[in-house]
């Protein structure tokens, strides 16, 4: 197994102490400021630097304001909301994921996801705050979809290079709704449609990039790949449901035991994630700034 490879010597860490949580995904940071960070050019830059190299960055004991928050994350880049989920109505941008026992059975996150894949630019990262949470449970997983890629048989990644995947909000969220309201989030959220491996744009890495919201491969029923329509049929979803499955192993994932004001900053790209819901019938509350993106390639 890989470790995760330092920053490079060029780059000068001067005051964020880092605890590394396992061999391949994520470090908690100690002796920072986030309120700070976003308004300090060198420290959100070290920041930034960190996130790259662990993909999902976690801290404790900041009681900072929404507006910090906010600020933090427009540092990555403009914001956007959630189409089903409701923005505070003083900050747009920041998502208020709240469950209780009024929450929408349909709400559920308990799955592995990438966020927003069934948007043309999926979210660069996002900031995820615990503005409440049951005294044991409710912990959230990461997962590195990178070191996912990497450790995919030789074969495998020959077979998946070129395809591409379809990614739907109708087919996730939408499911619930009227058949009207279905189609017209449909109509302003159409599929999405990404490769199966993608490039991260900043440093080149290779990524499974397929989720829980991956409806089906599109350029998958070839000459190359179909002899009888049992190879398309299931043979297509088959292999999808393979590659949805590696997010699920042990060895690309860290898991996080949330505390009141204690943070999540993870990148969106090269990661997804699994909310683990098994604190009914406490309550937990969370904010989050997702981070508009840019094109998959």
């Amino acid at each position: 197994m890989t470790t995760i490879a330092p920053l490079d010597d060029s780059t000068v860490r001067s005051s964020i102490g880092v605890k590394p949580l396992t061999c391949t995904i994520g470090a908690e940071l100690v002796d920072v400021d986030l309120a700070l960070a976003a308004h300090d050019d060198a420290l959100f830059a070290e920041l930034r630097a960190l996130l790259l190299e662990y993909k999902v960055l976690f801290v404790r004991d900041q009681d900072i304001s929404r507006a910090d928050h906010v600020a933090l994350a427009q540092r990555f880049g403009p914001l956007e909301d959630h189409p089903v989920v409701g923005s505070d109505p003083d900050h747009p941008g920041l998502v208020r994921i709240y469950k209780d026992l009024d929450s929408p059975a349909e709400h559920y996150e308990n799955a592995y996801h990438c966020d927003a894949t069934w948007r043309k630019n999926p979210p660069m990262g996002s900031i995820l705050r615990c503005v409440e949470g049951p005294a044991v449970g409710g912990d959230t997983i990461w997962v590195n979809m990178v070191e996912a890629y990497r450790r995919l048989p030789e074969q495998v990644k020959q077979r998946i290079q070129t395809l591409r995947a379809r990614h739907s909000i109708e087919a996730s969220f939408g499911a619930a709704l009227t058949i009207d309201k279905r189609h017209e989030l449909a109509q302003r959220f159409p599929d999405a449609e990404h490769p199966v491996v993608r490039t991260h744009p900043e440093t080149g890495e290779q990524i499974l990039f397929v989720n829980s919201f991956t409806t089906h491969l599109v350029n998958y029923h070839t000459a190359e790949n179909v002899r009888f329509g049992a190879d398309y049929a299931p043979g297509a979803a088959e292999l999808l449901h393979y590659l949805m499955r590696q997010a699920t192993i042990p060895e690309y994932q860290v898991r996080w035991r949330w505390t009141k004001n204690s943070f999540a900053i993870w990148d969106n790209r090269s990661t997804q994630h699994y909310a683990v819901q098994d604190y009914w019938p406490a309550v937990r509350k969370m904010e989050r700034a997702g981070i508009v993106g840019d094109a998959t390639f």
